[in-house]
């Protein structure tokens, strides 16, 4: 008789370490992780534009960036489509490696900007609140906030 009970505890502890095993190679992540950088935001509410330094971290390929700009808590109605030259709601081209026609990585010291044209609303002057939210992916990197100046 304790050999069967013997063998059943070898069978049921064989498969809760199974179980376990499964479990745990389940939970691991073959996915890159998103890169790591600081920055520094400032907007010019006179100008209405908007200045993103990389201070430091990992280089970001603009090409898998979106950026996402509010002004208040709300968030503008044309959002900037990074890199691009000329959009709705954006006067002229951006400046950096926002601007389509420049390098695809955005490296520590290097500044990206963007004009918002009087036409995308809310509009932003000084004093007002603007708020900009990087992801890389589709994985947020940052989030930046600023007093227009």
């Amino acid at each position: 008789m304790s050999p069967i009970i013997g063998v059943l505890a070898l069978i049921v502890l064989t498969v809760c370490l199974a179980a376990v095993v499964a479990v745990g190679v389940g939970t691991w992540s073959l996915e890159s992780s998103s890169p790591t950088a600081t920055f520094e935001l400032s907007a010019d509410g006179d100008r209405s534009t908007i200045v993103i330094t990389h201070v430091t971290g990992d280089v970001i390929d603009v090409e898998t960036l979106s950026v996402r700009i509010a002004v208040n808590g709300t968030a503008i109605a044309e959002q900037p489509p990074i890199p691009f030259v000329g959009a709705s709601g954006f006067d002229g081209a951006p400046d950096g490696p926002f601007n389509a026609r420049s390098d695809s990585e955005w490296t520590a010291g290097e500044r990206a900007g963007v004009s918002v044209a009087a036409t995308n609303s809310p509009t932003f002057a000084t004093g007002d609140s603007v708020t900009v939210t990087l992801a890389v992916d589709g994985r947020q990197i940052a989030t930046l906030e600023t007093t227009a100046t």
